[in-house]
C-alpha cells in the first residue's frame, strides 16, 4: 500500500509531464504501470529511441527582424548553390565582391574617380547599372559624371537616339555629361533650330565627334548657321567632322548649305530632302570648295543601322528607353472612353510618332544628293572618269585654300577679341 501511494503521488504531482511509461521491477520481473487506470500490467518493455526534444520542439534562425534591409544585406554576403544530389550549399562572397557592392549602392557619394584603375571602374559601373542607379533624377547624374569625367568615351563612345526625342527630353542633362563621343546619332527627333543639345554641340566636350547624323530635325539656316559659328570663327566647335547627315529638312536652302563650307575634314555628305533652289550651282560650290563629289548611288556611310549605342552606358541607355515607355503606357481607364466615342461616330485623336519613312519617300522622289571624298576607304564609290580628268586641278585648287587657312589661323593666334570683335562673332 505504502508502494501503490508513493507511485500515485508521483503520477499525480508529474500528470501534466509526459514523461512516457514508467517500469516497475517486482519479483524479478518489469511491469509497465498504466496512469489512466492506475494499474500495473505485465507487458515486455519495448525499446524507444532517445529523444533529446519533444516532438513540438522547432528551432528558427532570426537575422535580423528589426530592419528588414540590414536582414538582406546580410543575405547577400552568401552564395546560394545546389548540388547535383539536390543539397543546398552556401559559400561566402569575396571580400572584393562585398566591398564593390558596398560602394555600388553608394556611388553618388564618390568624390572622384580619376586616375582610378578602368578594369575595377568598369566592374564598379556594371555593379551600379545592375542596380539602376543611373535612372534616379538627382544622384544618377551625379554617379555618371563621375565616370564620364574620368574615362570619357569609355563609358559611351556612340550614341543612337533615332526616333527618341522622349528620351532626349527626360534625360538631357544625362546624355550632355557624355564626353569624347565619336558618333552621335538624332535622326527623326524634330529637335529644330533652338534646341539645347544642338548647342552643346558645339561645345569643347563634343569637340570630338566625326559622325552626326541629323537627319529630319526641323532643321533651317540659322540653326546651321549657329551650329558652325564656332568653326567658322574659332576654328573649334566640330572641327574634326568626317560625315555630316542634313537629309530631310526642307528649311535648309543654298544660303545654310554655304556655312557648311567651313568643315574642310568632311568626308560624306548627305543634303537630300532639303529646299535648295539651284541644285546645279550647290554642288559645284562643294566640289570646289571642299572637294566632294556628288554620288549617284547612295552611300553606305548614311545607312543608320551602322549607328549603334556602344559603351559602358550601354543598357543605362536602354534602361532610360524602357522607363519612358513605361510612363506613356495607355492607362486602362481610358479604353471606355474611347468606346463611347466610337459608338457616337466620333474618332479618338492619336498622336502618332512622325515616322521616317515617309520622308525617306519624298526625298527618293525629289533626287539623292549625298556627296563623299574621292581618295577616302570609308567611301566605297570609284571615280568617273570625267572627275579624274580634274582632279590635279582640284587638288590644287585645295592647297591654296589650306594654306590661306593657315595663314590666316596663324594671325587669329596673335590676336585678341575685343568687346566688339564677341558682338560681331554673337551675330554669325
Amino acid at each position: 500500500q505504502n508502494w501503490t501511494r508513493g507511485m500515485s503521488y508521483c503520477l499525480h504531482s508529474e500528470s501534466h509531464l509526459d514523461t512516457g511509461p514508467i517500469y516497475v521491477r517486482e519479483n524479478g520481473k518489469l511491469h509497465v504501470v498504466n496512469q489512466g487506470a492506475s494499474g500495473i500490467q505485465n507487458v515486455t518493455p519495448k525499446t524507444r529511441p532517445f529523444r533529446l526534444f519533444s516532438r513540438g520542439f522547432s528551432v528558427e534562425l532570426c537575422m535580423n527582424r528589426e530592419d528588414d534591409r540590414a536582414r538582406r544585406q546580410r543575405t547577400d554576403h552568401f552564395i546560394f548553390t545546389y548540388t547535383k544530389e539536390g543539397n543546398l550549399r552556401y559559400s561566402a562572397k569575396s571580400l572584393f565582391s562585398l566591398v564593390l557592392g558596398y560602394i555600388s549602392d553608394n556611388v553618388d557619394h564618390i568624390d572622384s574617380l580619376i586616375g582610378f584603375p578602368e578594369q575595377i571602374a568598369e566592374k564598379l559601373f556594371s555593379a551600379a547599372e545592375a542596380r539602376q542607379k543611373f535612372t534616379e533624377p538627382v544622384t544618377g547624374l551625379r554617379a555618371l559624371q563621375k565616370f564620364t569625367e574620368a574615362y570619357g568615351n569609355l563609358v559611351l563612345c556612340s550614341l543612337c537616339l533615332r526616333n527618341r526625342y522622349l528620351v532626349i527630353s527626360e534625360k538631357l542633362e544625362e546624355i550632355k555629361s557624355f564626353r569624347e563621343l565619336t558618333c552621335l546619332d538624332l535622326s527623326c527627333c524634330k529637335l529644330g533650330d533652338e534646341h539645347e543639345l544642338l548647342e552643346h554641340l558645339t561645345k569643347e566636350a563634343l569637340s570630338s565627334v566625326k559622325r552626326l547624323l541629323l537627319k529630319d530635325n526641323s532643321l533651317s539656316d540659322a540653326g546651321l548657321r549657329r551650329m558652325t559659328a564656332p568653326v567658322r570663327v574659332l576654328k573649334k566647335g566640330l572641327e574634326n567632322l568626317l560625315v555630316l547627315d542634313l537629309s530631310c529638312n526642307p528649311k535648309i536652302t543654298d544660303v545654310g548649305i554655304g556655312y557648311l563650307l567651313s568643315f574642310k575634314k568632311l568626308n560624306c555628305l548627305d543634303i537630300s530632302g532639303t529646299g535648295l533652289k539651284d541644285v546645279n550651282a550647290v554642288i559645284k560650290r562643294i566640289q570646289m570648295q571642299i572637294g566632294l563629289v556628288h554620288s549617284k548611288v547612295p552611300l553606305k556611310e548614311f545607312d543608320h543601322s551602322n549607328c549603334k549605342t556602344e559603351g559602358w552606358a550601354e543598357q543605362t541607355v536602354l534602361q532610360w528607353e524602357q522607363a519612358v515607355m513605361e510612363a506613356i503606357k495607355p492607362q486602362d481607364n481610358l479604353r471606355s472612353r474611347t468606346a463611347a466615342l466610337h459608338f457616337y461616330g466620333k474618332t479618338h485623336r492619336i498622336e502618332e510618332v512622325v515616322k521616317c519613312k515617309l520622308v525617306e519617300a519624298e526625298t527618293k522622289a525629289s533626287g539623292n544628293l549625298q556627296f563623299y571624298k574621292e581618295k577616302v576607304q570609308n567611301c566605297h564609290l570609284p571615280l568617273k572618269k570625267e572627275v579624274a580628268g580634274s582632279h590635279e586641278l582640284k587638288n590644287n585648287k585645295k592647297r591654296a585654300l589650306a594654306e590661306q587657312e593657315r595663314g590666316r589661323t596663324s594671325k587669329q593666334k596673335h590676336l585678341c577679341l575685343t568687346v566688339e570683335d564677341w558682338d560681331l562673332l554673337n551675330t554669325y
